[in-house]
């Protein structure tokens, strides 16, 4: 067994390199969420303080207990003197209150609400110590490699740290797993008990802008202490369907931070154009097997490919298709057999899973011999060849 590499030129005239977006952010991440692709990468692996970008893992955590049952919209939670007693934005919970986990979602989301926030961690793991290490476990479980936590809220502490890109691993999961939630997000105000107007309403500057018209933002959420900066964890539809989720953060005013959010939301949708390169069940090359009833089998895609693209078409796309030759019978119909990777400017390299186009039973003895000295044969031709190239 070896492993092969074939060069091809896919069926495509696509673009010349994207222009690469120079952000202000010191850190960002931005992801096409329809075809799975990185857009941009700006120090999206470093573990930085998330401000209260951090309370996302926290609706998670809400939104987990939503689903498994153990908490209801109707479930009512105590306020404890901590939660009362925190600073920074707020519900405005007071002790004698029981809001629901329904209006405490919207005081997490709208109003930012540290107070929110401790009443959850309290109300589903009895403190919010034993909810930071929950969190922690949490974000280790689902792949979130730079996440620590030490509180609900994303007070200052330097034990709270996410990367962007887990930041915007779990907007994508938040959005995903949550549907019947995610539309909180969009929401632009909410007064609990109508305590205090000057707080009721969404930070998210993106919520007010439409794009010129062709996208809509919904979501996610703000952050902002002296020691993160500002920033946002941001997502948009355009009209055509595509999504988009990105991460910034560290940029030195409110203004910088509604600017490069609809920057970066306009760069993403209009540098890029969403093709279809190749349809389920194209073949894309083919395999060498060894004693099958058969010699060959196809390699095939088994979806539908879209890429992102950049906008302006010139140049022929290119990809290798990587797989151990000859693949040993039997073999099932859609077994995964090999990679394509695509090589696409301005853009990090997109792999493809390629599968059997139809099974291929073991062979009988004589199918054997024949497909063995076959095998045979090509590479003593190709041996051959080399010695007298």
């Amino acid at each position: 067994m070896f492993r092969h590499l074939a060069a091809l030129l896919l069926g495509l005239v696509i673009a010349i390199p994207a222009h690469a977006f120079d952000t202000r952010a010191q850190a960002a991440w931005v992801y096409d969420m329809t075809t799975g692709t990185v857009l941009l990468e700006k120090n999206a692996d470093a573990p930085l303080p998330p401000a209260s970008m951090s309370k996302l893992m926290t609706l998670n955590m809400l939104f987990e207990a939503l689903k498994d049952g153990r908490a209801r919209m109707d479930t009512t939670f105590s306020v404890s003197t901590k939660a009362w007693q925190m600073g920074g934005s707020k519900m405005f919970v007071k002790p004698d209150d029981r809001p629901t986990v329904e209006e405490l979602i919207h005081g997490i989301i709208i109003n930012s609400g540290n107070d929110a926030c401790v009443v959850v961690a309290e109300g589903l793991a009895g403190s919010e110590e034993n909810f930071a290490k929950l969190m922690t476990q949490r974000a280790k479980d689902l792949g979130m490699t730079q996440s620590t936590f030490a509180n609900a809220s994303g007070w200052p502490d330097p034990s709270q740290r996410m990367s962007p890109r887990d930041l915007g691993f779990i907007a994508t999961r938040l959005i995903t797993e949550f549907p019947d939630f995610y539309p909180y997000f969009a929401m632009t105000d909410y007064n609990y008990k109508d305590r205090v107007p000057a707080n009721s309403r969404n930070r998210n500057p993106l919520l007010r802008t439409s794009g010129s018209g062709d996208w809509t933002a919904d979501g996610l959420k703000t952050g902002h202490t002296s020691e993160a900066g500002y920033g946002l964890v941001g997502s948009a539809v355009h009209q055509n369907g595509r999504r988009i989720v990105f991460v910034l953060t560290g940029m030195a005013s409110e203004a910088e931070r509604a600017q490069e959010a609809e920057a970066i939301a306009n760069w993403a949708f209009r540098e890029f154009v969403q093709k279809t390169v190749a349809q389920k069940g194209t073949r894309i090359a083919e395999a060498d097997v060894w004693l099958g009833e058969a010699t060959k089998v196809g390699l095939v895609v088994s979806d539908d490919v879209e890429l992102l693209l950049p906008s302006l078409a010139q140049e022929t796309l290119k990809a290798n298709v990587i797989f151990s030759s000859p693949i040993e019978a039997p073999i099932e119909d859609g077994q995964k057999l090999a990679e394509m990777q695509i090589d696409i400017p301005g853009i990090p390299m997109v792999t493809v899973p390629l599968v059997a186009e139809q099974a291929v039973p073991k062979g009988g003895f004589t199918s054997r011999l024949r497909t063995a000295f076959g095998i045979l044969a090509k590479r003593v031709m190709a041996e051959v060849a080399e010695m007298q190239s």
